[in-house]
């Protein structure tokens, strides 16, 4: 088991499996969290890195939807896109995710929000990649800087409100 823990964020990949696994809690209600999931304008404020800019081409954040990015940096884009199995609200987001440089590297995304009480919830997310490979090219991909400094970016905007 690859395990990095930070100050709130545990991400996990299994070598057995073609796995990831995130857990990341928030100063925040169930509510505000997955709203800053499904509401594009809140999206392009937190998700990635610090050093990109996120453009959102198309965001139809409901069950059958679908959506495509991009982040920049400097003269570099990176393009991801995918469709929105399932919003079930506060309670789960299941979609696809791939990042267009890698086409064939179709990832299934399931994120759930769990209430803690006293306004805190727990997301666990688990991403489920075609193969170990494309698992370990995506943790190998700079992910789990976007991950946390997104998580960061993210308990920001939820102290704003």
């Amino acid at each position: 088991m690859i395990t990095t823990k930070h100050p709130e964020t545990a991400i996990s990949a299994d070598p057995a499996l073609p796995t990831i696994h995130i857990t990341r809690e928030f100063d925040a209600p169930v509510d505000a969290v997955f709203r800053a999931h499904v509401d594009p304008e809140l999206v392009v404020r937190w998700l990635g890195p610090r050093s990109v800019t996120m453009r959102v081409d198309r965001w139809d954040a409901t069950t059958g939807g679908a959506y495509r990015y991009a982040h920049t940096r400097g003269d570099e884009e990176y393009r991801f896109y995918g469709s929105f199995h399932e919003v079930r609200p506060g309670e789960r987001i299941v979609q696809t995710f791939t990042f267009e440089g890698f086409p064939d590297g179709v990832c299934l995304e399931t994120v759930t929000f769990e209430d803690l009480g006293g306004g805190r919830t727990r997301l666990h997310a688990i991403s489920v990649f075609e193969t170990t490979e494309g698992r370990d090219a995506a943790m190998a991909s700079g992910m789990e800087t976007g991950v946390v400094e997104g998580y960061e970016q993210l308990d920001e905007l939820l102290v704003e409100g």
